[in-house]
């Protein structure tokens, strides 16, 4: 992992922990466990998967995704490294790559739209192929393959105030 690589890993760490500190200094000190007060407003808990959905969502995925992030949702093994136009390999769509640090709203936007060529991605837009309860379906099957941390973490950035 090249030397830059490290230091955005750094500070997406230092990045979480302060977010999980906000959380508890939010709770009055205290880690409950409980429901997240933000700005006075509570987070509603994290809704339950709904297998119908995941079902879709596993079949597009692998009609739609699975060429480049893998059937397993593994990515390349290389997808921190750049390629040699710059741009960087497709990540793993499981816990083990960032999807989960994004909103639903940007993922369902960078589904559609395709990957930021600011950020090197080469992500193909899926918007004229897939609706939006499609890509969310999507979604919500990449979601059955994280652990309660990420998906606590990623429900949270999608529902909080902004």
């Amino acid at each position: 992992m090249s030397k830059e690589k490290r230091k955005q890993t750094m500070w997406m760490l230092v990045g979480l922990g302060f977010i999980a500190l906000a959380i508890i200094l939010l709770n009055n000190g205290e880690w409950s466990g409980g429901p997240v007060v933000i700005n006075n407003t509570a987070v509603p808990p994290v809704p339950a998967l709904r297998a119908e959905m995941v079902a879709e969502g596993e079949v597009l995925y692998q009609q739609y995704c699975a060429e480049c992030h893998g059937v397993d949702l593994k990515g390349l093994p290389t997808w921190k490294e750049p390629l040699a136009d710059g741009s960087l390999p497709p990540p793993p769509q499981d816990d083990t790559g960032h999807t989960w640090h994004h909103p639903d709203r940007q993922l369902i936007e960078i589904i559609q739209n395709g990957g930021n060529v600011a950020f090197n991605s080469k992500m193909p837009a899926f918007g004229d192929k897939l609706t939006e309860g499609q890509i969310v379906s999507i979604l919500e099957f990449f979601k059955s393959k994280w652990g309660v941390a990420a998906r606590e973490f990623q429900w949270w950035i999608s529902v909080r105030p902004e």
